[in-house]
């Protein structure tokens, strides 16, 4: 069993940055692939980010590349989400996942269902 914890969101104006935080039980976090996800009124849930186990390959949605980075320190069990140049339309719940079945050299997942473990998401609301 993994719990996944999400915090950092909050209220910014348009052109601020968040840094969102997943932080994750169990020993063997160095072992999974997360993923951050979100998902806006409305919405269907859409991918965001990805990292590998490593650290060493991260794939981004076109909507946030250039603005989002996410990283992870595999010593503090948390992935991380920089949240640069926000915009109205990032407004949304923001979830991390974990996938524990298999990891990837390079990562290529954008798939919720190939993720095993969620948070319960924390709000991101950019105002104009």
């Amino acid at each position: 069993q993994v719990q996944l914890v999400e915090s950092g969101g909050g209220l910014v104006q348009a052109g601020g940055s968040l840094r969102l935080s997943c932080a994750a039980s169990g020993r063997t976090f160095s072992r999974y692939d997360m993923g951050w996800f979100r998902q806006a009124p409305g919405k269907e849930r859409e991918f965001v980010a990805a990292i590998n186990w490593s650290g060493g390959s991260t794939l981004y949605a076109d909507s946030v590349k250039g603005r989002f980075t996410i990283s992870r320190d595999n010593a503090k069990n948390t992935v991380y989400l920089q949240m640069n140049s926000l915009k109205p339309e990032d407004t949304a719940v923001y979830y991390c996942g974990a996938r524990i079945r298999y990891t990837q050299v390079v990562i290529t997942t954008t798939r919720g269902d190939d993720f095993d473990y969620w948070g319960q998401g924390t709000q991101v609301t950019v105002s104009s």
